[in-house]
């Protein structure tokens, strides 16, 4: 239970750790959010559990997939804010990441890869 509870600790502050940053300097928050560290968290995690090498590359591998249907929310979430507000820029957003997951699953199923 303990180890549980650090996992929890350790990548709460984290979070906080980039949230404090981007709030002194969006650079530097948009920087460490960009780095793969919620990533390398897990693999740190999974390794110390003893998980399969398989497994855990099976998880980068779908991380990089599941990444990349999210790339065209961070072209255009400062565009929409700008003309329509936090909120319904963010629900775009999610809704944009939705459809260009489905795209992107119905379009890697003819090569094999299956996200579902």
């Amino acid at each position: 239970m303990g180890w549980l509870i650090a996992k929890y600790l350790l990548t709460a502050g984290l979070i906080v750790l980039i949230s404090e940053a981007a709030k002194r300097s969006e650079k530097m928050g948009a920087l460490i959010t960009a780095l793969p560290l919620v990533t390398f968290s897990v693999l740190i995690w999974m390794y110390m559990e003893k998980q399969p090498t398989e497994k855990i590359g099976n998880y980068v591998g779908y991380v990089f997939w599941y990444v990349l249907p999210t790339m065209p929310m961070f072209l255009l979430f400062p565009v929409m804010l700008a003309k329509i507000g936090f909120w319904p820029t963010l629900g775009a957003s999610a809704l944009l990441t939705i459809a260009c997951f489905g795209i992107e699953v119905l379009v890697l199923k003819h090569f094999g890869i299956e996200l579902l």
